[in-house]
């Protein structure tokens, strides 16, 4: 089975049904460390999971036969979901102790685990809640590194940190898809540069027309069937220039 989408009307993105939804379900797990003490900023926690999620697509476990090869597939055939939720103290370390991979911001933490069923979910994951990932930027971010990715939320939708941090973990996935093999070892070896910002409303409809990757969200939660939520602005992987961030 094909593991990426072979047009626009295939997208696993897209809100109206698709063969994708007759095939058996999975979620892409995503655990934030959120301590009461010092939770990380907004941004740091969004480009942090954006990486995650590209850790695991770039990991040599979900490659060829590797032992998360086959539910990878699985979950890239049928719709590509991701939830993330929060844990903390002994939350964490009982979920750093399951099979997957921790990605570290400047000081975000988060951690990914192989795709499972929607009803399947390991009870330590299963426990941990979604809601509490409201986090903010004390300062604004800095503009993006014109020589990294940026992937451009929709200015106009309001999302908790946790739904922008899928949403981001999707744009994401949508530009190492539209990568050739070579540019996409150079991203991994790099270690995943990224930003995430936020568009200007200006700015964003020039993205939207602009052919890039383009998320809309299936309406599972917090928005709207179909809602445009993210671009992907991948362009920096294709120039000679991006080498020197390996």
């Amino acid at each position: 089975m094909n593991s990426e989408p072979t047009s626009p009307d295939d997208s696993p993105f897209r809100s109206e049904p698709s063969a994708r939804d007759h095939a058996p379900q999975f979620v892409l797990p995503l655990v934030a460390r959120i301590e009461k003490g010092g939770p990380p900023a907004r941004t740091d926690a969004l480009e942090t999971a954006a990486r995650a999620v590209l850790a695991i697509l770039g990991d040599e476990r979900s490659a060829g036969e590797g032992e998360w090869a086959q539910v990878m597939r699985d979950w890239q055939d049928a719709r590509i979901r991701k939830v993330v939720r929060r844990a903390r103290g002994a939350e964490w370390r009982r979920a750093e102790a399951l099979p997957g991979i921790t990605v570290t911001g400047k000081a975000a933490e988060v951690r990914v685990f192989p795709p499972v069923p929607l009803d399947g979910w390991p009870k330590d994951l299963a426990r941990l809640q979604v809601s509490g990932t409201d986090l903010d930027d004390p300062e604004p971010p800095l503009d993006a590194d014109p020589a990294v990715p940026v992937l451009w939320l929709n200015p106009g939708l309001e999302m908790s940190a946790g739904k922008a941090m899928a949403q981001a973990g999707h744009g994401a996935q949508l530009a190492w898809w539209e990568l050739s093999d070579e540019a996409r070892a150079a991203w991994r070896d790099a270690g995943h540069p990224l930003a995430v910002r936020s568009a200007d409303p200006d700015r964003w409809r020039e993205l939207t027309a602009s052919g890039l990757p383009l998320v809309r969200d299936a309406g599972f939660t917090e928005i709207a069937p179909g809602s445009a939520t993210v671009v992907a602005d991948h362009r920096p992987l294709g120039r000679t220039g991006f080498k020197h961030l390996r």
